[in-house]
């Protein structure tokens, strides 16, 4: 299993916000986004928010590949529709690269053991 651990911005306004995590409640979410995320090797997804700033922790198979999910989600019109209606909720972080949303996170301390 592969963990990854990924940030992004909403845009700083509360309404934006409330809705944004109304589309994400329990039993909101699209099935067909979340079928396609369990093809690319997604085992579980969860989003924290404290702010505007947004958490994501995505825990994988050891096959999966951000380079596979990306072409599964090219593929998948649902998928395309949910990130463009997510995207008017979404801004990228300030250093995130040009056409860049969610920005994988550098893990920098874990217990010694």
């Amino acid at each position: 299993m592969q963990r990854f651990c990924l940030s992004l911005d909403l845009k700083d306004d509360p309404d934006l916000i409330a809705e944004y995590e109304r589309w994400h409640a329990r039993g909101s979410g699209w099935p067909e986004v979340r079928a396609n995320d369990l093809k690319a090797g997604i085992l579980d997804l969860q989003i924290y928010r404290t702010g505007n700033r947004m958490f994501m922790i995505l825990e994988t198979d050891d096959q999966f590949t951000f380079e596979k999910k990306a072409a599964l989600d090219l593929l998948s019109p649902h998928v395309q529709e949910w990130e463009r209606l997510m995207w008017t909720f979404q801004q990228p972080l300030p250093w995130a690269k040009e056409g860049e949303k969610w920005v994988l996170m550098d893990q920098i301390f874990q217990f010694e053991k």
